[in-house]
Parts: C-alpha cells; structure tokens; sequence
C-alpha cells in the first residue's frame, strides 16, 4: 500500500512541475505576444503589452526579445519605443545578433543610431567573432561606418574569427568601387592598421594589388608614405 501511495505522489509531482501554472502560462503568453507584436511593427499593441505586464526582455524559442525581433523587420518606431521602455539593447539571440550588431551589418543607420544612444556595447562580437563595423565595411555601409568610427569606442583593428580586421574585409570582400574606397579612407582615418596581415601573412595592400583595385592601392601606398 505504501508503495502505491508513494508511486501515486510521484505522478501527481512530476505532473504539478512539468505544467505551468495558470498564472505562469498566461505571463508566458503575453511575453510571447509581445515578441510577435513588436517582429509586426504594432507598437500600440506592444506599447498595451507592456502597460500589462509583459517583460520586455523575455525571449523566444530563437532567443529573440522584442526589440531584437522589431530591429530583424527594421521597425524604427517599434526599436525606439522598447528603447524608451528599457529594453536591454545588449542581449545576443540564438544568432549571436544584437540591435547593434545588426543594424551595422544591415544598414539600418536609425535602429543603429538609436542603439548608439541608447549605450549598446561595441565590444560585443557576431557568431563570426566581429564588431559591429566589420560587416558594416564588407558591405560597403559608408554611413554606418562612419557612424560607428566617430560615435563609438569601436575597435577599428579589432581581428575576427577569420583572422580580418575591417580593413582586410572591406578589401577580400568588397567590390573596391567608390563605396568601399570611402570606408578604407574612414578606416585609415580612424587608425586602421594599413600593415596589419590576415591570417596567412597577407596584407591589405597585397589583397588590393591581387584584385586590381586600383584606387584602394593609391589610398594604401598614400597612407604608407610611399
């Protein structure tokens, strides 16, 4: 008998621990509710949400929060209006994106700058092992670029996972046309490295010459003093 009473207690624990309880699923509801609101851009609603409750740093099952789920659809209002609520703009999802880290590599120069006023840590790195500024050279975000330069602590010799530095990616990666030829003078303005090697001792100067980029090789040899 006591060893049926036992078995019964153990079933009826496991079950009380494994299910949330009322209160608790209808948090869990309204926190999700809240994600999904703010990746639609429905900052009334979420604005309501959060009037009621939600936590504003809660996650999904991608370890997204609100306001990371607003900055992946480039909701500017949304971003700001989460902001303004104290969202914690440094929070890096499944993805290891952050508001910051994306609006750099995506170009979204208003989530960007909002998350620059707000007091996002530039030393935090992407699933890549890189700034914020980084990608943001690769793609050719002059603006962004030099939003990062002049109104953050960015490391701009910061080396990544591949063994780039925003230089080196501006180069391997870019087209060497007019765009990325602003970022190398930015970058070199900002005091890139202009002898700093990737990985396999190649250096930018040597990566522009393999490419053809003649413009990009001008800029390099000029800042060399050569």
């Amino acid at each position: 008998m006591r060893l049926v009473i036992a078995m019964v207690l153990v079933v009826v624990l496991s079950a009380c621990q494994s299910e949330p309880k009322k209160g608790e699923a209808e948090d869990m509801n309204m926190n999700q509710s809240l994600i999904e609101h703010a990746e639609q851009g429905n900052t009334e609603r979420v604005k309501e949400l959060l009037q009621a409750g939600a936590a504003i740093n809660a996650t999904d099952e991608a370890g997204r929060t609100a306001v990371m789920a607003a900055a992946y659809n480039n909701h500017i209002e949304t971003v700001q209006l989460l902001i303004e609520e104290g969202a914690d703009i440094d929070i890096r999802d499944r993805n290891l994106n952050n508001v910051f880290l994306y609006a750099g590599a995506e170009g979204q120069l208003e989530i960007l700058r909002l998350a620059i006023a707000a007091g996002a840590d530039p030393t935090l790195t992407n699933r890549f092992g890189g700034t914020a500024l980084i990608p943001a050279s690769e793609r050719g975000h002059v603006e962004i670029v030099r939003e990062l330069l002049t109104r953050t602590d960015v490391d701009v010799n910061h080396v990544n996972n591949l063994d780039w530095t925003a230089l080196l990616e501006a180069i391997i990666l870019g087209d060497g046309g007019e765009r990325h030829q602003e970022i190398v003078k930015l970058l070199i303005e900002h005091g890139a490295d202009i002898h700093l090697a990737d990985g396999n001792g190649v250096s930018p100067l040597r990566h522009a010459q393999e490419r053809g980029f003649k413009e990009i090789e001008r800029i390099l040899l000029e800042a060399a003093g050569s």
